[in-house]
């Protein structure tokens, strides 16, 4: 058996042999690395594959692959080692049959909607959710004609009568909501669409993997925002859907054609903030549930939104589904749009900024971050109040955060 130096040295040859007599621009291209690739596979860290495109050594092995009998990716839109690990760990940590992870939360979703609902088919969503989600659902659906019937959260009866009315191709909703905090009831809504053979589709980017197991509850599939949580430290945009293989090949088949890709780089990042994923997820539980009863004995504080307080809507429904309520809190100032925003720019220690669930704490005015173009009466018709605030807890000190809310507090 030849030893590492020895299989160096042959490789070398080879590839002097190989490379003789040509220019300088060809061995430019090609020097030390048409002999073979170093061997990485005791790297402690998954190392970057940073290729758009793969080789093959003959026709043989190309047409293996295309049989299904040779494991490659082709070309960097169809796969890549790094991405792969990541979605092999997302997929342990939902209890998945499958993942694919994209370029975005949105490229996730938007991706999964095309691929799972036919022209002319028919949506069931939550009047509470993400905009863009709400856009894509309500602009660019109805071009191929496929309609929607948007309910309450907790509106079972309003389900049951849509799955009577139309041909529901599938039911999408996040749990908990973006930005009220509300939960929908997944076994049950599975029951119900099951019985009617519609797909059931949670996005679970506010619980995270740590805090609830949408798939375990009945969801088909599981969409994330991996920017959010899972990658957890603002620095990288990524999508990521989980679920039963045969959707989630269905999805894959439209992400390729797409090309909604994302960076190995992007997937290193990924990969590697999904390593402390748990350890900030239980910080972030702890820090919103105390804010989160802090702000509710508030007098300048009219309503606070989070699923772990016994005065949320959904709370019954959260503390039988969550192991945890998530770092998200939002709340109601006792004031008007620019008393609210007082508040929002005496604090101190967030950012003012969209996202969340990344290790520094951020904060929001929806009304002027995400729906300011969209004038008072729209604002009203989605439910969108001046004095709402949403913030995101990071991981520093409780109470920092509190101190710094108080300072704030006083100055409205």
């Amino acid at each position: 058996m030849a030893s590492n130096e020895d299989a160096t040295s042959n490789g070398a040859s080879l590839e002097h042999d190989r490379l003789a007599g040509t220019s300088r621009a060809t061995k430019a291209v090609h020097g030390g690395e048409r002999a073979g690739r170093p061997r990485v596979s005791d790297s402690l860290t998954t190392p970057i594959v940073q290729t758009a495109t793969y080789t093959f050594q003959d026709t043989a092995e190309l047409i293996a692959y295309q049989e299904g009998r040779y494991g490659s990716y082709e070309y960097g839109r169809y796969g890549n080692p790094t991405t792969r690990a990541c979605e092999e760990k997302i997929r342990e940590l939902e209890g998945a049959e499958d993942c694919l992870v994209s370029s975005s939360g949105m490229n996730a979703a938007t991706t999964m909607l095309l691929a799972l609902v036919p022209a002319g088919g028919h949506i069931v969503t939550t009047t509470d959710c993400y905009r863009r989600t709400r856009q894509f659902i309500q602009t660019v659906l109805p071009k191929m004609g496929i309609s929607a019937t948007v309910i309450d959260p907790a509106d079972l009866a309003a389900l049951e009568a849509a799955l009577e009315q139309h041909d529901v191709s599938l039911f999408f909703s996040e749990s908990p909501t973006n930005p009220y905090m509300r939960c929908v009831d997944i076994p049950r809504i599975k029951q119900l669409c099951g019985a009617k053979g519609a797909v059931v589709v949670v996005d679970s980017t506010f619980a995270t993997p740590i805090n609830q197991q949408a798939l375990a509850l009945g969801a088909d599939l599981v969409i994330h925002s991996a920017t959010k949580y899972l990658a957890g430290h603002n620095d990288v945009l990524a999508g990521a859907i989980a679920g039963k293989s045969e959707l989630v090949a269905a999805v894959r088949a439209m992400h390729n054609v797409l090309g909604g890709t994302i960076d190995p780089h992007a997937s290193y990042l990924l990969l590697r903030g999904m390593k402390t994923l748990d350890l900030r997820v239980q910080r972030q539980n702890a820090t919103a549930t105390d804010i989160a009863a802090r702000l509710e004995a508030h007098p300048l504080v009219t309503r606070v939104h989070y699923p772990g307080l016994a005065s949320h809507p959904d709370h019954a429904i959260a503390a039988a589904q969550m192991s945890g309520y998530g770092g998200v809190v939002s709340f109601e100032v006792d004031g008007d749009l620019w008393r609210t925003a007082r508040f929002v720019d005496s604090v101190q220690l967030p950012y003012i900024a969209p996202s969340l669930g990344g290790v520094e704490s951020l904060i929001e005015q929806p009304t002027v971050i995400s729906y300011w173009d969209q004038g008072a009466e729209k604002r009203a018709q989605v439910g969108i109040k001046d004095n709402l605030i949403r913030f995101s807890c990071g991981i520093e000190s409780a109470d920092d955060i509190w101190a710094d809310f108080e300072q704030a507090f006083a100055k409205i």
